[in-house]
């Protein structure tokens, strides 16, 4: 009995008026808001808001549209086989090493402790492979190269040479490549997310804020043209604490548009993101130059015997 008075109490304390105060002034902005968007509300009962403020609107729109368009292509280098041949499957040998591994690891595991003979876990885990377009051609070259010179004389062959050399300079491309992608994925894709989940996301929430005190505004002005008489003072003073209320959202919400624009933090994440392209394209362009000039001189040579073995 005792704990139902304590509830009752507790419910008694409840301010209900204030409760159905918030619940009418949703109902009036939704109100407000279905009017003017079906054009139902004249122009001049619109409460106009600053120039500045919708001049700070239409940039950070901007910025953040920047954000979303760049991200959208950006964010695939979180996934490491964006470019990774879609023709290429898994080998047979490397599935069954990997799922060996698996069970072997976890009869192990599981038979510990247990009467059971138990088999010796394996020391490590195989080596997990990485799934990019320079890593593929990696092991894609360097397969053909011991195809060559496992044959008979094939360690003469100028074509595994070749293809030898051409793995060498790929393996130094796939290191870059994964190199690439951890800095892009560090110092722009998280900077740059957080950004629109911080700064810009808050400037937005401050312009929600503006948007429902304008609507409280303009129907507490709709609410004063259509007041009795006995009405009229308490709905005047509604206006006025509307008209305060706006005033104070729209300082603030132009403050925070201000202060998302100043950020120097999307130039500092862009110029990360060209950097990583730049150190990336550099190294490849090295790595391949390099061997291209040894390859070059070998196809150069293989050209000369083989038309000094038509001459004859």
């Amino acid at each position: 009995m005792e704990g139902w008075k304590a509830l009752q109490s507790s419910i008694g304390s409840i301010n209900f008026s204030q409760a159905g105060s918030k619940l009418s002034k949703g109902f009036n902005q939704s109100v407000q808001a279905t009017k003017e968007r079906l054009g139902q509300v004249a122009p001049e009962d619109i409460t106009e808001l600053p120039q500045e403020y919708k001049d700070l609107e239409a940039r950070v729109d901007a910025l953040r549209n920047a954000h979303l368009a760049l991200q959208k292509i950006t964010r695939v280098y979180d996934t490491e086989t964006y470019d990774y041949p879609t023709q290429v499957q898994e080998t047979l040998s490397e599935f069954s090493t990997a799922f060996g591994y698996n069970v072997t690891a976890f009869a192990a595991q599981n038979l510990k402790n247990t009467n059971l003979p138990a088999p010796n876990a394996p020391a490590a885990p195989p080596p997990a492979q990485h799934k990019t377009l320079p890593h593929a051609l990696t092991r894609a070259a360097t397969t053909a190269h011991g195809a060559i010179v496992s044959s008979p004389s094939g360690d003469q062959d100028k074509l595994g040479k070749a293809l030898g050399l051409y793995a060498q300079g790929w393996d130094k491309v796939a290191i870059a490549r994964v190199e690439q992608d951890i800095a892009i994925q560090d110092n722009f894709l998280l900077p740059w997310q957080a950004t629109l989940n911080t700064s810009i996301s808050v400037a937005m929430k401050a312009r929600q804020a503006v948007k429902v005190s304008r609507l409280e505004l303009d129907s507490a002005k709709q609410a004063l043209k259509n007041a009795n008489p006995a009405r009229q003072e308490q709905v005047r003073l509604e206006v006025e604490n509307a008209e305060d209320d706006l005033v104070q959202k729209t300082e603030v919400a132009i403050t925070l548009m201000k202060t998302v624009l100043e950020n120097p933090e999307p130039l500092k994440d862009l110029n990360e993101l060209a950097k990583a392209q730049l150190i990336y394209f550099s190294s490849a362009a090295e790595a391949l130059s390099a061997v291209q000039g040894e390859i070059e001189e070998l196809s150069v040579a293989a050209e000369g015997e083989y038309r000094k073995s038509r001459d004859h």
